[in-house]
């Protein structure tokens, strides 16, 4: 079985237990092999409610690790749902492994004021 169909089932099965709300929304992160996004995402209404990635400009302007970058990406992520008025949320590590630059997103998150 390859990585890629791997990775969709560990993604379908944690998709199967966590839903996002409006007042709980999803921290969805997706990695590719040179950048790393984030949304929060409404999954009732199915809506986007805020997103952010290293392609930001402020965020790519900063010569630093990818994991430097990812942290930034939880942080600016955080300040984006404290604006919404969104204090919580329920992190979706997108069926990868809860290490390195995710678990960056979700520290620096956690750093920028987000609770899960």
């Amino acid at each position: 079985m390859s990585k890629l169909i791997q990775r969709q089932k560990i993604r379908f099965r944690i998709r199967k237990k966590i839903a996002g709300t409006a007042v709980k929304p999803r921290l969805s992160v997706f990695r590719s092999n040179a950048e790393i996004y984030a949304q929060l995402i409404d999954d009732d209404n199915s809506v986007t409610l805020a997103s952010a990635s290293s392609l930001d400009k402020n965020i790519q302007a900063q010569k630093t690790t990818k994991i430097e970058k990812s942290k930034m990406v939880g942080n600016a992520i955080a300040q984006k749902a404290i604006a919404l008025g969104l204090q919580t949320c329920v992190f979706d590590r997108g069926g990868n492994l809860y290490h390195g630059r995710v678990k960056s997103v979700a520290d620096g998150a956690r750093e920028g004021g987000l609770q899960f």
